[in-house]
């Protein structure tokens, strides 16, 4: 195995890795500066009123996408297992 190979296959784990997280980090942000703007324009500084929402929010998120990511994952596994078997014969 040379070096384009590790290379190929540690950008495919990062983009895998970003796929999966992105959603519920998106998630995060945007519920997180909702509740930033509604801390500012209430005054509230209240640490909950930040943490409940986005946790709220993520739970959702991960229900609603947990298959998808599920399988998103298996895939790579499946892959790179494939290829390994594949070198090593």
């Amino acid at each position: 195995m040379n070096s384009d190979v590790s290379l190929y296959w540690v950008q495919e784990a990062l983009y895998t890795a970003v796929l999966v997280a992105g959603p519920l980090l998106g998630v995060a942000l945007l519920v997180g500066l909702g509740v930033a703007l509604f801390q500012a324009v209430t005054s509230m500084q209240e640490m909950t009123i930040s943490f409940i929402p986005k946790l709220i929010a993520m739970v959702l998120v991960l229900l609603l996408l947990a298959s998808w990511m599920m399988q998103m994952l298996t895939d790579f596994t499946t892959a790179a297992f494939t290829f390994i078997s594949s070198v090593s014969q």
